[in-house]
C-alpha cells in the first residue's frame, strides 16, 4: 500500500484498522450496524448506478472540502 494516494486524513494505519474492525464483525454485529445506518435520520442510502460512483464520490469529496 506504500504507493497508494489515500484521502485527506488517512494513512495506511487508518485503513488498517478499519479493515481489520469490519472483517472482526460477526454477521449479527454485521447486520446490527446497518440496521443502525438504516435508522439514522442525517443520512440517506441512495443505489447508484455503478458508472456514476466515481463522480459521485468526487461531489462528496468537494463538499466534505467545502
Amino acid at each position: 500500500m506504500s504507493n497508494q494516494k489515500f484521502p485527506p486524513g488517512w494513512d495506511e494505519k487508518r485503513i488498517r484498522e478499519v479493515l481489520e474492525h469490519y472483517e472482526a464483525q460477526s454477521e449479527d454485529e454485521q447486520f446490527a450496524e446497518i440496521e443502525a445506518a438504516l435508522d439514522e435520520k442525517a443520512v440517506t442510502l441512495v443505489a447508484v448506478p455503478s458508472e456514476l460512483v466515481p463522480e459521485v464520490r468526487a461531489l462528496l469529496a468537494r463538499r466534505q472540502t467545502a
